[in-house]
């Protein structure tokens, strides 16, 4: 059709994920083209990891200078919350995506603005910004990249309150003087550390007895404790069950289950409830899947259910991993698989290979930067053992190591391996403790690289540093 413009690969969705299919593409000599209805860059770069960090790099700063005699005496007062506010503003670029379009235009990516939905095989309809519809036609993929999005629960008086979610707690331009947190996810966490370090009464509020209920039990307890220290009130076996604040303005007023107690008045709530993808209006119909779905991939990420090995999913979309980083990963393989099949190469799909992607399911890694910091890789104790694999569990604490005593006075963490008893090789690891996640890489590379544990110990730890841990876990196996 003359009205069609043709890319070899057309990409929906310029998150982090989408951008780096589009630029593997564009590195394999091929055409492509990204759809984008709001900022380039996505949540990642505006309302997630970036400005969430940004928010809570200070607060881990002053933690840090506190905890060592001679630089606790130098430091006094508050985080100036408005020079936070100001710093986060930097790192999103004032809500401004022309850096990340530029980039675009330096790849050699065409960047289409508009609302782009499937409309039959290899075909993308985009509804731009003026109303107008522009058709395009991939000759080798089309890749889905939309995200997720935040879910507020259906509860009475919800839309009067007006909610906060992620994307409003990490763009808000003033401290709340009291904040309800719902969640004690990653998210939930990692906002109520953020906020109650900027000065709001923070209360988080959790269905379950602990917080981040994915992870070793022990990274909950310590998380809890770390946002005790600042101020924060946890109370966990608590549920929502209803919200007032009449004509959408003032104070919130939270109705809680199990009742019997005043209900709990603040001057803003998150909700940190969960994510859904937002497949609901991207044109699935069009191809023969339900809208608004989870969608299912292969380790080459093909859609599946759809003929012809066309359409990818990378990113939260395909709910294999619902991580920035993972998602990169997935779109690296993707771009990998989708420039082989363009070249008539052989997709091999070996495991490890640049053709499957295995370490968004066995090697998947994460930090949760609260005070202290965890860090994780793998299975869980727990996983591991769900998933009959006879293993063993090695702990450590943190602070007897020269290393972490040295970095901070009363230094308070945990380490923990699981190793695989019959592959003789880790499957996950755990570290609680002031910068934590800087011990994770070398842990991802024993996992994901099945270092045997019996070679673990010709890598030798720098002394003192706190990556001395590895030591004292190899000889706390040994016996």
């Amino acid at each position: 059709m003359s009205d069609t413009t043709e890319y070899d690969v057309i990409v929906i969705g310029a998150g982090p994920t989408g951008e780096n299919v589009a630029d593997r593409a564009r590195a394999a000599g091929l055409s492509a083209a990204i759809v984008e209805r709001d900022l380039v860059g996505g949540d990642c770069s505006y309302w997630a990891c970036i400005p969430s960090k940004a928010l809570l790099r200070p607060s881990a700063a002053l933690d840090a200078a506190r905890a060592v005699a001679g630089a606790r005496e130098a430091v006094t007062g508050r985080l100036a919350a408005s020079a936070v506010l100001a710093r986060r503003d930097t790192f999103v670029s004032g809500w401004n995506d022309e850096g990340q379009v530029s980039w675009l235009e330096s790849a050699g990516i065409d960047l289409i603005r508009g609302h782009g939905r499937l409309d039959g095989p290899r075909r993308v309809a985009v509804e731009t910004p003026g109303g107008e519809v522009r058709r395009l036609l991939a000759r080798h993929a089309v890749v889905l990249a939309p995200g997720s999005a935040a879910v507020v629960p259906r509860l009475p008086g919800v839309a009067e309150a007006r909610p906060w979610t992620s994307r409003e707690a990490t763009s808000a331009t003033g401290v709340p003087d009291r904040l309800a947190v719902v969640g004690g996810g990653v998210v939930g966490v990692e906002m109520a550390a953020a906020w109650a370090a900027l000065g709001s009464r923070v209360t988080l509020l959790m269905r379950g007895e602990r917080a981040l209920p994915r992870m070793e039990p022990f990274a909950g307890e310590l998380v809890t404790e770390g946002l005790e220290r600042r101020g924060a009130t946890v109370r966990a076996g608590v549920s929502v069950t209803g919200l007032g604040r009449p004509g959408g303005s003032g104070p919130v007023t939270l109705s809680l289950d199990p009742g019997g107690e005043a209900a709990l008045e603040v001057d803003e709530v998150l909700f940190a409830t969960g994510r859904r993808p937002l497949t609901d209006d991207i044109g699935l119909a069009s191809v023969g899947l339900e809208p608004g779905s989870w969608l299912d991939v292969d380790d080459a990420l093909r859609v599946q259910g759809v003929e012809g090995e066309w359409l990818y999913c990378v990113g939260d979309a395909n709910h294999r991993a619902l991580l920035t980083h993972q998602g990169k990963y997935q779109a690296r393989v993707a771009g990998a698989v989708i420039a082989a099949r363009a070249a008539g190469d052989a997709v091999d799909g070996a495991a490890w290979g640049p053709h499957a992607a295995t370490a968004d399911t066995a090697a998947v890694t994460q930090v949760v930067f609260t005070e202290p910091e965890v860090a994780s890789v793998g299975l869980t104790a727990a996983d591991a053992e769900r998933a009959g694999r006879r293993t063993r569990v090695v702990d450590y604490e943190l602070g007897d190591v020269a290393g972490a005593s040295l970095f901070a006075d009363g230094y308070t963490g945990r380490a923990r391996m699981v190793v695989d008893l019959d592959r003789g090789h880790l499957t996950g690891a755990t570290f609680v403790g002031p910068q934590a996640g800087e011990l994770l890489h070398a842990a991802t590379i024993a996992v994901a690289g099945e270092v045997p544990v019996e070679r673990l110990w010709h890598a030798v730890p720098a002394f003192p540093t706190i990556s001395e841990v590895w030591l004292r876990l190899l000889e706390t196996l040994r016996g």
